[in-house]
């Protein structure tokens, strides 16, 4: 198996496997490394990153998955504890504006972190509600404050910490859906969809979430949105980076079959091609569905049976198209969201109805607009995503994605970029089945369980596994939740649960 690092055999260290080397698997890898632990990162893909991995073809680079850091001081905690500095290793460029939205008007909205930018902005299409604006502004702040602040970083192990947080929960209209809440500040449709739709970054639906999501609103504009030059895949080689540095490794090539148990303690790992490595913990970045109906089929659980995970709500799939022209849009900025002629009635068809529709709503990412070495010479990079239904829509994507990566370059050619199709010279696309099989996702489903309010916080898998001890979860799938910051988050929240190697006592 290809490797980073080869252990030494004679190190004393307690050793942490880490199953997965996503954002989260690399960051729980860091800051074990930091808390004296020998750690091996087991990855079933040939590549780090996870969902943040990269493509490259025809000369063009493409980020498979998150292209926005909206919380670098995350980053730059997990260089300080490797001894290093983020900006050694990482170039990060701050977006102004951070995204255009173009509704199916015609008409846009530019956002920023600008206060007095965004109130000529929402003036410019709907003077009625610059006010309304201004005070659903300093709700989120609050929100941020009680939701990323006080409780991103808290392990929710038993249910009276969820009780805790119950009154400043209701206070702040978490019983409500990010939606019902903007809709009581402003009235134009437009700027309720640019204010709600934050949710579907983390894959929850805007009219179904707790209005604790609208804490993305702020945290966007508290910490910027920011680009990594040479993609998101540059943040990646550097948490490989700090691993490295640490003295510790990852294995790639390396599926994991089962994590092995005993005496009600996880003890290491069985790979898909038979051999064993022994652990005095795991941490699993897997898909937290997949951890349990399929790392842990042996085992008995308590709480996360199958029965349970079956009737779990997933959040939807995703279709991203990779494509590169051989011209370049200088008007296109770096990211466009591209509102399609149905809002509510789309989301329905998505996570309810489980249709895949005609219509369609965009997210298209040009990230040549800020580092033109991702593309050839006069091209440009691009990827075009659509929230689609999850697996449990039976939808034969060997049947249907042809027929739908059309549908999406027409609606681009329609919008924003003309003669489109004349242009592409390169193209590829993942599909929820692509999701299911690259990551083991669950129904394909592009970032785990849904984060609606009866499946966050303590409702969620736990960061430590209520089932085996010595498993801990980290990524989308546990407690924060999903999103950069989330994921990284649920990697910091180790820290809170598992003590110095020093101190460390073995099963």
């Amino acid at each position: 198996m290809n490797a980073i690092n080869p252990p030494s055999f004679s190190d004393p260290r307690p050793h942490a496997l880490v199953i997965g080397a996503g954002f989260g698997g690399l960051a729980a890898a860091i800051r074990l490394g930091a808390r004296g632990y020998r750690v091996t990162i087991l990855e079933k893909l040939d590549q780090p990153g996870g969902r943040a991995s990269v493509f490259r073809q025809d000369g063009f680079t493409f980020d498979a998955g998150p292209t926005i850091i909206t919380a670098p001081f995350l980053l730059e905690e997990l260089w300080h504890l490797a001894g290093k500095r983020l900006a050694d290793d990482v170039t990060l460029r701050e977006m102004s504006p951070f995204y255009r939205i173009r509704f199916n008007d015609g008409t846009h909205l530019d956002c920023s972190s600008d206060p007095a930018a965004m109130a000529r902005e929402i003036g410019r299409i709907a003077p009625g509600d610059v006010a309304g604006y201004h005070r659903f502004l300093t709700l989120t702040e609050e929100i941020y404050r009680i939701g990323f602040e006080r409780l991103g970083h808290v392990p929710f192990g038993a249910i009276s910490d969820m009780a805790k947080i119950l009154p400043d929960l209701l206070r702040l209209s978490g019983h409500r859906s990010v939606y019902a809440l903007v809709a009581r500040y402003v009235r134009d449709e437009r700027v309720r969809q640019a204010l709600s739709f934050h949710p579907l970054l983390v894959g929850g639906n805007p009219f179904k979430v707790s209005a604790i999501y609208a804490l993305i609103l702020h945290l966007e504009r508290r910490h910027g949105v920011h680009f990594a030059m040479g993609g998101t895949g540059a943040i990646v080689d550097g948490l490989v980076g700090l691993i490295t540095h640490q003295g510790n490794m990852i294995r790639f090539n390396a599926e994991v079959r089962r994590i092995c148990v005993r005496n009600d303690a996880a003890c290491g790992v069985e790979l898909v091609d038979g051999s064993m490595i022994d652990a005095d913990l795991v941490v699993s970045n897997a898909d937290a569905a997949y951890t349990y109906q399929t790392l842990l089929a042996d085992h008995p659980r308590k709480r996360w049976t199958d029965r349970k995970l079956t009737r779990s709500r997933y959040s939807m799939g995703l279709f991203v198209w990779y494509f590169g022209t051989n011209k370049q849009y200088q008007s296109v900025p770096h990211h466009a969201i591209i509102m399609g002629p149905r809002y509510r009635g789309l989301l329905e068809d998505i996570f309810e109805r489980k249709i895949l529709a005609e219509d369609m709503s965009l997210y298209l990412h040009r990230p040549t607009a800020t580092d033109p070495a991702l593309a050839p010479a006069g091209c440009d990079a691009f990827y075009a995503l659509s929230p689609v239904p999850h697996l449990g829509a039976l939808i034969d994507w060997a049947e249907r994605a042809a027929a739908y990566r059309s549908a999406i370059a027409q609606r681009l050619e329609a919008t924003i970029l003309p003669g489109l199709r004349d242009h592409i010279v390169t193209s590829m696309e993942m599909t929820p089945a692509d999701f299911a099989s690259r990551y083991r996702s669950v129904l394909g489903a592009g970032f785990g369980l849904e984060p609606v309010l009866t499946q966050s916080a303590w409702f969620r898998p736990h960061n430590r596994s209520e089932e085996v001890k010595n498993l801990f979860l980290v990524g989308a799938g546990t407690h924060p939740g999903a999103g950069v910051p989330g994921v990284l988050s649920t990697a910091k929240v180790l820290d809170r649960l598992i003590p110095e190697a020093a101190h460390y006592v073995r099963a």
